[in-house]
């Protein structure tokens, strides 16, 4: 009874276990979920936020920039927090802050105060983006694949979101203005052509000045509510569990784990890069090379981004029975090929649509692939996932700038088209190089491969000495016997020929056996020995 109970005592603490784990999945996606609309919810509400301060739209890009860079900072000094403090608690102050900021934006009415804010969001955004990855690794471990795609799912559906509860608050505002900011969500450079563009439009109708703060506020109290679920799994204390069992797989740290994270950094900028750049600027592309309206263009925009979020959230299902390198593997196949048809056949409008929904979505699954499939291979912490943050960060602002840099100088050139077959290239280059490095096998991994080998060989030296020596034992076995026959050939001619003659008796019957005797001792009867002995028993018997 007392064995019985301890199995279901047991029994029950592992379900318990399992339910914690899919508690800390569903509140992480929850929490992306509003990462999602916390950053996309500024694009349609731009103009507001202009007019809330007294500023055109074109002299706002610094939020932008302050945004990024509290993020980058976010990011980076999450990294170094997660390695020091409860990741539950640091994510759940992280949705704090953010809470904290988007109730202030709406009353803000100083430029730099907003800036700060912006910042400050951005901050607490880099710090949730790092954890969250950080601790669906260590609570899923080798399982965490399609844990990963539901969690990075759940911000493009919050980015999808954002725009519509956004129309929502404002009462239905132009729709096109809507449209065009629904994409604006993922980098500075998207928002800034978008504000250049309304920079000779009239600020917002009063009737809207005051609607639009009902959807920060919404999201706020959304993303308060997360923190809250937050600091509930911190009371249960399930980051003390998961912090140790990544605490036991810091005995497989790759042999070249920061040369490795440095060539996964580079991978997640030129993705993350090119994933940005082609959708803030297939609009423009579109409408200028392609010769669409902007209905059309509005609508191949939204093609690109409706396969990305449904092939990210088909990833859940796929990361099951995929290994994380294979889903790496198709979709750089699909980018370049889709790519390189958005190069050199653009000009076909069935290609280009095609082109841009197959290219939408292979970028869905890389950056989760990514870092399920490095965590194979080594150790992954917050200074480790703040890199790959940091990465994708900076492709977000760098590359969409280099493309709208060299766009105004070469106006006649699809600049997009071939910087995305560029960015293709250099991910399909540095992956092969990044998993011969995560394959190099360490130090530890070659002495105990030695170990093996140089025990097997003792052991094979040890068998064929065995049977050498079996066969040398039979060999003078061997001659051991024929040496007796050839003595009991030689004795039995000598006694014949010595031996005094007795009557009736041969010679052989009266002496050979005592001789025999006295020779062989107790030694083993040999072939043909046997029948003579038992004739000179009897023959000597008879004697006597």
């Amino acid at each position: 009874e007392t064995g019985a109970a301890g199995g279901r005592w047991r029994c029950g603490r592992c379900e318990d276990g399992a339910v914690l784990r899919w508690c800390i999945s569903g509140v992480l996606c929850a929490s992306f979920l509003g990462l999602g609309m916390s950053i996309a919810v500024l694009g349609p509400t731009f103009p507001n936020l202009a007019a809330n301060v007294g500023k055109n739209v074109s002299d706002m890009y610094y939020i932008f920039v302050g945004r990024s860079l509290g993020f980058l900072g976010g990011s980076v000094v999450g990294g170094v927090l997660f390695d020091c403090m409860n990741a539950t608690l640091l994510l759940a102050l992280s949705m704090l802050g953010t809470t904290a900021g988007l109730y202030v934006i709406p009353w803000c009415k100083e430029s730099l105060l907003l800036t700060a804010l912006m910042s400050v969001i951005g901050g607490s955004m880099g710090i949730l983006d790092t954890g969250a990855n950080v601790l669906i690794l260590n609570t899923w471990g080798s399982e965490s694949g399609p844990h990963l795609q539901a969690l990075h799912f759940s911000f493009a559906a919050g980015a999808f979101l954002a725009p519509i509860l956004a129309k929502m608050a404002l009462g239905g505002s132009e729709s096109e203005e809507l449209a065009g900011a629904e994409k604006t969500n993922q980098s500075v450079l998207k928002s800034v052509p978008t504000a250049s563009g309304a920079s000779t439009t009239p600020a917002p109708k009063d009737h809207h000045d005051g609607d639009f703060l009902w959807s920060y506020i919404i999201i706020g109290t959304y993303i308060l509510l997360v923190s809250i679920f937050l600091f509930a799994l911190y009371s249960k204390r399930s980051s003390a569990r998961d912090k140790g069992k990544g605490s036991a797989q810091k005995g497989r740290l790759a042999k070249y784990h920061w040369p490795l994270v440095g060539l996964l950094f580079v991978f997640f900028l030129f993705y993350v890069g090119a994933e940005v750049t082609y959708g803030s600027y297939v609009f423009t592309y579109a409408t200028i090379f392609a010769e669409m309206t902007e209905s059309e263009a509005a609508a191949l925009n939204s093609v690109f981004w409706g396969a990305f979020a449904v092939c990210r959230g088909a990833a859940i299902f796929g990361a099951a029975f995929l290994s994380p390198a294979t889903m790496i593997v198709i979709s750089l196949a699909c980018s370049t090929a889709s790519s390189s048809a958005l190069a050199f056949f653009a000009h076909y409008r069935a290609l280009l649509w095609a082109g841009t929904a197959v290219y939408g979505a292979s970028m869905a699954t890389v950056f989760p692939s990514g870092i399920s499939w490095i965590e194979q291979y080594t150790v992954i912490e917050g200074k480790s996932a703040s890199l790959f943050v940091v990465g994708g960060a900076l492709g977000e602002m760098c590359i969409p700038a280099v493309v709208g840099y060299l766009q105004g100088r070469f106006h006649h050139i699809p600049v997009l088209t071939y910087a995305a077959l560029v960015t293709s290239i250099m991910t399909v280059l540095l992956f092969p190089v990044m998993h011969k490095l995560a394959n190099v096998p360490q130090e530890n991994d070659l002495k105990e491969v030695s170990d093996s080998e140089t025990r097997k060989a003792l052991l094979t030296n040890s068998r064929l000495t065995e049977d050498e020596e079996e066969e040398e034992d039979v060999r003078e076995w061997n001659d051991a016997d024929f040496e007796i026959i050839e003595m009991n050939d030689k004795l039995k001619n000598s006694v014949t020929d010595t031996s005094p003659r007795i009557p009736g008796h041969s010679p052989a019957e009266v002496s050979l056996q005592p001789h025999l005797d006295d020779v062989l001792g107790d030694s083993p009867v040999v072939a043909g020995g046997s029948p003579g002995r038992q004739n000179g028993n009897v023959d000597w018997e008879k004697s006597e």
